[in-house]
Parts: structure tokens; C-alpha cells; sequence
């Protein structure tokens, strides 16, 4: 493997590496705010209209994250 080859494959590790670094926060916002939510809802029809969304996106991070994790061989 050349030097620029390496060069070139340490910046696409990189970059697979900060786009893990933003699910991961994402979800961790997304979290917190269902849990902001959670508290100040208490009719469970229009805490899960508002959230039901908001998960789904978990549900779609947590998949994302699950391929760089094994991409990068983070598990």
C-alpha cells in the first residue's frame, strides 16, 4: 500500500469515524427530548404523536450506527 493509498484510507476511516461521532449525539439528543416530552405530556395520545417520529429516527440511527460500528470494528 502506497503512502497517498494509506493517506486516503486513514481520511475515509475519519470520516466514518465522525459521522458514528454525530449519530451518536443525535440520538442522545433525540433521547433527551423524548424524555423532556415525556414530562410534559400526560395524555399518551399526544405524547405518541409527537414522539412516534422521533423514535423511528432512533430506530434509523441505531441501524446506521450498527453498520459503522461493524464497518470500523467497534463491537
Amino acid at each position: 500500500m502506497t503512502n497517498v493509498s494509506k493517506i486516503e484510507s486513514l481520511k475515509f476511516e475519519n470520516q466514518k469515524l465522525r459521522s458514528y461521532i454525530s449519530l451518536v449525539l443525535a440520538e442522545i439528543q433525540l433521547v433527551e427530548r423524548i424524555s423532556e416530552i415525556k414530562q410534559n405530556f400526560t395524555n399518551p395520545s399526544d405524547f405518541n404523536r409527537i414522539t412516534v417520529p422521533m423514535l423511528d429516527r432512533i430506530s434509523k440511527i441505531k441501524s446506521e450506527k450498527k453498520l459503522l460500528e461493524e464497518n470500523l470494528n467497534l463491537n
